[in-house]
C-alpha cells in the first residue's frame, strides 16, 4: 500500500467532512455576496464529491455481498442533484460525511476501555543475563528467566515474586484503585503495573501464553464481532430502502411535486439503525471491560441481558479453592495459636496441600514461624520433626495416634463440619488438639448473590463435582434454589440443558471439567484470566478477577445497553418516519428535513453513548 494511500485509509472520512463543510459555508457566503450561482456550484461540488465516494464505497460492499442503508443517503444526494437542488445534496453529504466521523467518536469513546486494555501490552523486559542486565524483546523470555520489574513498568510476563514483597496497581485488570501488595513466593499476573519499589520476577509462562496476552486475544476478537442487533439491522435494510421509495413514490405521484419526493428520502437516513445499536452495545462491553469483565462479543452482551438463571460450579467460584483454617480444638491446655505455630513451622519442610494451607494460615495471623529439623515424611499420612526443642508429629488422625503416647484424636473429632479435613498435632509424645481445614465460602458470596437478584437473575443452581453433602451445605448457607453434587462434567451438562428449558442460562466456572457446560449454556462465564484454558476458550465471558461481584455489575450493564440500543431503535426510526410523512405532506421542505434528521441523528448517538455509565 502507497503511502498516499494510508493517508487517505485513516485520514479519508475528516477531510470528507472538512470538504463538506467547506463547500456548504463557500456557498452560503456567495450567497450572502450576490452570487446566487457561484453559491450553486460550491453546493453541486461538496454533494457531487461525497456521492462519487459513497457510491464506491457501495459498490465495495455488494461486491462483499452486503447491503446497507447507505443506499438511502446516495438516493438522497442523486436525487437532489437531478432536481436541482444542490444546496439541499451538499447538506445531506455534511450529514453522511459528519455522521461517519460521529460515529468514529462515539466508537472511539464507547471502545476507550478495551482499547486501553490493547495499549498496555509490554514490549521488551530487563532480563538478567549472567551478571548483567540486558533489555530484550519479551517473545525471547521463557520460563525461569529472571527480569527486572521498576517502579511504573508493565508486568510482561507470569512469574512467581522473587522479593520479600511488592506493591502492585492491579487496576488494569481489577478495576481496583488501591495497590496490592504481593509477597515472595505469589503468583503475578502480566499486564499490572509496579507501583513501589523495583523488584525480581522469576517467570512461569511464555509471552505468548501469559495472562496478559490472552485477554489482548479476547479482545481484539470482541471488538470484531458484529451484534445480532447490528445484523438484524442489515438485514432489514433491503426493506426499509422498499419503504422509503415507495413514501417517496407515492408522494410525488399524488402530488405531482417531486420535491416531496426528495424531502422524503432526506429525512429517511436510519442512522438509529446504523450508529446508536452498534455503540450502546459497544459501549457496554467496554464499560464492563473496565470492571473486569471481559465480554467477548455483541451477541454474548446481549444474550446475557436476557440471563434469568445463573448455574455456579462451587469450588473456585463460590468458595475459595483453598483450605482454610475453620476451627482448632485444643487439650491439656495447649494454646490454639501455639499449636498453630508449631505445626505450620514443621509443615514448611512438606509440599503437601493440607501443609500449604497450615503455612498460609499461620501467617495471615502475624505468627513468627520457626525453622523445623530432623524432618521425616511418610507421603500422604504426615510428618514427624523438631521445631523450638518440641518433637512434633502432623498429619492424619490415624498417623499421629500411633506416634503419639497418649491422647487420641478421635476424641476431638465431634460434629466436624461436612467437607472438613482433620490435621491432628502431636506434641512430645501427647496428642495436643486437631485444626480443621475447609474450602471456604467466599466472604462476599452472599452479597453477590443479592447483587445478582437485584440484576433480575431470580433462580440458582449449584452445580459440583464435590460430595453431595458438602454442596448442599454450601447451597443452603446461600440460600441456592438447587444444589448438585457428585456430577461427572456430562452431568453438568445435563443440568445446564434441563434448565434452558425454563428461562436463559448464564453457566459460571473454573476448571477444565466445566468447559463442556460453559459451552452448552446461553453464556457460559469463565472465572479468572489464569483459570483453565480450556474454560476461558468455551466461555463467552471471562472474568479478569477473582471475584463474581463485577459480573453482577456486568449483568445490569448489559441489561441497559440492550434496553439503551432498543430505546434508541424505537425513537430513532419513530422520529424518521414521522419526519418522511411530514415531508410527503409538504410540511418539511428538503434543506429543513436534512437539518432535521441530523438533530435526529446527534440526538440517539448521544442517547446510546449512555450506556457507558454504571447502572
Amino acid at each position: 500500500m502507497s503511502a498516499l494511500s494510508r493517508f487517505l485509509e485513516k485520514n479519508g472520512r475528516p477531510l470528507l467532512a472538512i470538504l463538506a463543510l467547506l463547500t456548504l459555508a463557500g456557498g452560503a457566503f456567495a450567497q450572502w455576496s450576490g452570487a446566487a450561482s457561484l453559491s450553486a456550484q460550491f453546493w453541486f461540488a461538496g454533494g457531487s464529491v461525497v456521492l462519487v465516494v459513497l457510491l464506491v464505497e457501495i459498490v465495495r460492499s455488494l461486491m462483499q455481498r452486503q447491503f446497507g442503508l447507505d443506499v438511502v443517503a446516495a438516493l438522497s444526494m442523486s436525487a437532489a442533484l437531478a432536481f436541482d437542488e444542490p444546496l439541499a445534496a451538499n447538506i445531506v453529504a455534511l450529514m453522511y460525511a459528519g455522521g461517519q466521523q460521529l460515529e468514529n467518536f462515539a466508537e472511539g469513546r464507547a471502545r476507550r476501555e478495551m482499547t486501553a486494555l490493547l495499549g498496555r501490552v509490554a514490549r521488551t523486559a530487563m532480563c538478567y543475563c549472567g551478571d548483567k542486565l540486558e533489555e530484550v524483546p519479551i517473545e525471547r523470555l521463557v520460563p525461569g528467566d529472571r527480569v527486572l520489574i521498576r517502579r511504573g513498568e508493565v508486568i510482561p510476563v507470569d512469574g512467581v515474586l522473587a522479593a520479600p514483597a511488592a506493591d502492585i496497581d492491579m487496576s488494569a485488570l481489577t478495576g481496583e484503585s488501591m495497590p496490592v501488595r504481593f509477597f515472595e513466593g505469589d503468583q503475578v499476573p502480566s499486564g499490572c503495573v509496579g507501583c513501589g519499589a523495583a523488584f525480581d520476577l522469576i517467570t512461569t509462562l511464555p509471552a505468548a501464553e501469559s495472562t496478559y496476552a490472552g485477554i489482548v486475544r479476547l479482545v481484539k476478537s470482541a471488538q470484531e464481532s458484529k451484534a445480532p442487533m447490528v445484523r438484524l439491522a442489515d438485514r432489514y435494510a433491503l426493506w426499509f430502502l422498499m419503504a422509503t421509495v415507495i413514501i417517496a413514490g407515492a408522494a410525488w405521484w399524488l402530488t405531482g411535486d417531486r420535491l416531496r419526493a426528495l424531502s422524503v428520502l432526506v429525512v429517511a437516513t436510519p442512522c438509529p439503525l446504523i450508529l446508536a445499536v452498534p455503540v450502546a452495545i459497544i459501549s457496554g462491553m467496554s464499560r464492563a471491560a473496565s470492571i473486569g469483565v471481559l465480554i467477548k462479543s455483541g451477541g454474548a452482551l446481549e444474550t446475557l441481558a436476557r440471563v434469568r438463571t445463573a448455574i455456579l460450579d462451587k469450588t473456585g467460584t463460590m468458595t475459595t479453592g483453598r483450605a482454610g483454617v475453620v476451627d482448632i480444638r485444643t487439650v491439656n491446655g495447649v494454646e490454639a495459636s501455639e499449636m498453630l505455630r508449631l505445626a505450620a513451622s514443621l509443615d514448611q519442610a512438606s509440599n503437601h496441600a493440607s501443609a500449604e494451607s497450615l503455612v498460609a494460615a499461620a501467617k495471615a495471623r502475624g505468627l513468627a514461624l520457626s525453622k523445623p529439623t530432623d524432618v521425616t515424611e511418610t507421603p500422604g499420612s504426615g510428618i514427624a520433626g523438631t521445631v523450638d526443642g518440641r518433637r512434633l508429629v502432623v498429619g492424619g488422625s490415624n498417623f499421629v495416634k500411633e506416634h503419639s503416647r497418649t491422647g487420641d484424636p478421635y476424641d476431638l473429632g465431634e460434629s466436624i463440619p461436612p467437607g472438613s479435613a482433620v490435621v491432628a498435632v502431636s506434641m512430645d509424645g501427647a496428642v495436643a488438639g486437631i485444626i480443621l481445614l475447609s474450602d471456604q465460602v467466599r466472604g462476599d458470596a452472599l452479597e453477590t448473590i443479592a447483587a445478582f437478584r437485584n440484576a433480575d437473575v431470580s433462580r440458582f443452581v449449584l452445580a459440583s463435582g464435590d460430595r453431595a453433602d458438602v454442596v448442599r451445605a454450601v447451597g443452603t448457607r446461600l440460600g441456592i434454589d438447587t444444589a448438585h453434587g457428585d456430577l461427572a462434567p456430562n452431568d453438568k451438562v445435563d443440568i445446564v440443558v434441563r434448565e434452558r428449558e425454563r428461562a436463559p442460562v448464564m453457566m459460571i466456572g473454573d476448571g477444565v471439567n466445566d468447559a463442556p457446560a460453559l459451552a452448552a449454556a446461553d453464556v457460559g462465564v469463565a472465572m479468572g484470566a489464569r483459570g483453565a484454558a480450556a474454560s476461558s476458550e468455551a466461555a463467552d465471558v471471562v472474568l479478569l478477577v477473582d471475584d463474581l461481584g463485577p459480573l453482577a455489575i456486568a449483568v445490569s450493564l448489559a441489561r441497559r445497553a440492550r434496553m439503551i440500543a432498543l430505546q434508541s431503535v424505537a425513537v430513532g426510526i419513530g422520529l424518521s418516519f414521522a419526519a418522511m410523512g411530514f415531508a410527503a405532506f409538504g410540511y418539511l421542505p428538503p434543506v429543513e428535513g436534512a437539518i432535521l434528521q441530523e438533530v435526529i441523528d446527534v440526538a440517539v448517538i448521544l442517547n446510546a453513548l449512555r450506556a457507558l455509565a454504571r447502572p
